[in-house]
């Protein structure tokens, strides 16, 4: 039992380990992640280990626990995947992702099976199952691609929906590909369409129902707020297994609809439950690869030989742009953009867990035919897995900015606010070259900024569909400069999960005006300790401008300061043209080469000051 103890710590701290470093090495984390777990099964065997607690066999104990919760873990990924479709996305991406998950599906389908047969020498019935399961994409993997390179609403959102939408659609056609070509052969192709009727209304129905239900208790009040979650989570798992009772599979679907149904429920505040199922997801995840790739064996893959590469060549290089530019032909997207998306379409969890599940039934089956096969299935889907993640990880953001579609840099900022002395800061920025993109909910303001030829919006920052419509290509960072500490508040709480906690900041507190704001929901306090909104105005009405000065080592900050009465700073630009802010908890040391903007005293305006009282 301590050993089991062990494996149990040792699995979230690997996950969370490899997918830190992930963010540090700006890799995809799965590619971590799948060589953690190669490297923990040399350690750890997980269906040793699980034997041993039970007491049972190795080749049954172990499986007849692990995958019925892996299946859990895949139902609850699902479930976040369907909270994140919005149908607002699909003005421009919806036909593209409804035919890439029909027409592009089967292409894949086919072409998957064709060269698993001709590379891997498959039999044809195991290929055609080999290209069931490659139907599906990772959104695991696509999610954070998509964040990282940051292309164009309409091919990102064709990308997600592609993603998500598919897993479920790939399941089920797993399953039916399954059971008719390898478990019964007799079925008909009457059989097989009321399989997979039964399969689709089972699943839809009860995630509709399911999402109408926690909706209807979250707006009538009957449930309370810490339970709307783990609620949903709850309800969203008990549907699952249900569901897949009815009708084998269509756990999936019902997941996917309910959150769906939920995400798009109008008007509905269901964040809260989104950022919880994000996080419990990033976990399940990491620990569920972790998982499955410590069950993998190196010799395995390695013994598929030179066929399993050319496999996986020919799936990225021919399968993915045949089936993309097939299916989008005579859409609304141009041929970057179709390049683009037949240049992403990495495996995720889906398939390793589906995989795996089958690998095992054939074998318990025992087929002659085919159980030399199914001994290499999970081989070939894991390399599978590795191969694209590696290509796809690599390669999206080059191939993004070849194409012209990627952000090559995120150094702009948002800034929240368009007063006088705001819009003479972002007027600063834009001549040292930094995008700025400005908003606030005053017309007035807005117009003046923009006749000032500022990237002015009249939106409101906490509005969601507003938030989506603004040109935020280049933008990292958002700065929150209204006089209302509960405006500044809400605005870089509502933008945290965009930019990430590190890039918000606003306005230093007004003690006395804001003492009811917790301090945890804030961003970073922008500029020196005391320069408030009320402070910064006053000073510019007293006179005070801002400088914006390039230093050297002949003229260094030192030198800036001394020639001036009061110097303020605000940022700096360094030598990669990267805006730096400065902040309370983290003054800026500017030094030689970069360029500065400061709020300084104008000494002429001063001494003119008492004369203009006087009269």
């Amino acid at each position: 039992m301590d050993y089991f103890l062990v494996y149990l710590v040792f699995i979230p701290i690997l996950a969370v380990t490899a997918q830190w470093l992930a963010w540090k090495l700006k890799l995809p984390s799965i590619l971590l992640l799948l060589l953690f777990g190669l490297a923990l099964g040399g350690v750890f065997r997980p269906d040793t280990v699980l034997a041993e607690v039970t007491g049972g066999d190795a080749d049954t104990a172990g499986p007849n626990l692990l995958f019925p919760l892996v299946s859990l873990a895949v139902a609850i990924i699902m479930f976040e995947g369907g909270l994140s479709l919005k149908f607002t996305e699909l003005k421009d991406s919806g036909v593209p992702a409804l035919r890439l998950c029909t027409f592009g599906a089967l292409i894949t389908v086919v072409g998957a099976a064709i060269a698993s047969h001709y590379c891997l020498g498959f039999h044809w019935r195991m290929s055609c199952l080999v290209g069931g399961i490659l139907m599906v994409t990772g959104p695991t993997v696509i999610g954070p691609l998509i964040k990282q390179v940051r292309p164009t609403n309409r091919v990102a959102n064709t990308l997600k929906w592609e993603g998500i939408v598919i897993d479920p659609i790939g399941a089920v056609a797993s399953v039916l590909l399954f059971e008719t070509l390898l478990i019964d052969a007799g079925h008909g192709t009457t059989q097989v369409a009321f399989m997979l009727g039964k399969t689709m209304i089972v699943g839809v129905v009860a995630g509709i129902l399911g999402g109408f239900l926690v909706t209807e208790l979250i707006r009538r009040f009957l449930l309370p707020d810490n339970l709307h979650g783990v609620g949903a989570l709850a309800v969203a798992l008990l549907l699952f297994g249900l569901s897949d009772y009815v009708a084998h599979e269509s756990g999936l679907i019902t997941v996917t609809v309910m959150g769906v149904w939920m995400t798009n429920r109008h008007p509905m505040d269901i964040e809260h439950i989104v950022q919880l199922q994000e996080h419990l997801v990033t976990l399940l995840i990491g620990c569920l690869f972790i998982v499955l790739g410590s069950r993998m064996e190196l010799t395995g893959i390695l013994d598929l030989g030179l066929g399993g590469p050319l496999f996986v060549i020919l799936l990225i290089a021919v399968v993915r742009p045949l089936s993309v530019f097939t299916a989008l032909a005579g859409s609304k997207l141009n041929w970057r953009e179709k390049s683009f998306i037949a240049g992403l379409a990495p495996r995720g969890i889906v398939a390793a867990a589906i995989s795996t599940v089958f690998a095992l039934q054939l074998q318990r089956q025992g087929s002659t035919e085919l159980a030399s096969n199914a001994a290499q299935l999970s081989n070939v889907i894991f390399m599978t897995i590795i191969g694209t993640v590696a290509v796809y990880g690599l390669g999206a953001t080059p191939l993004a900015n070849w194409l012209g579609l990627a952000d090559k840099d995120s150094s702009g900022v948002l800034i929240v606010g368009a007063d006088p002395w705001v819009r003479e800061f972002a007027l600063e920025l834009k001549k040292a070259n930094v995008p700025v993109v400005i908003v606030d909910t005053n017309f007035a303001k807005v117009s003046i900024a923009k006749m000032a030829g500022l990237n002015a919006h009249c939106v409101n920052i906490a509005n969601e569909h507003a938030r989506d419509s603004l040109p935020l290509g280049g933008i990292g960072k958002i700065l929150a400069m209204t006089s209302n500490n509960e405006v500044n508040t809400f605005a870089v709480r509502e933008c945290r999960n965009l930019f990430g906690r590190a890039n918000v900041y606003q306005l230093t507190f007004d003690e006395k005006a804001g003492r009811t704001i917790d301090k945890s929901l804030t961003g970073r306090d922008l500029f020196a300790k005391g320069l408030k909104f009320q402070e910064i105005e006053r000073r510019f009405k007293n006179g005070w401008q801002l400088k914006t000065t390039k230093l050297s080592a002949e003229f260094t900050f030192e030198n800036f300061v001394e020639q001036r009465q009061q110097v303020e700073l605000l940022c700096v630009i360094d030598e990669q043209k990267r805006l730096i802010v400065d902040t309370v908890s983290e003054p800026l040391n500017p030094h030689s080469k970069q360029t500065i903007i400061a709020l300084v005293e104008n000494a002429d305006a001063v001494k003119e000051a008492p004369k203009a009282a006087a009269k």
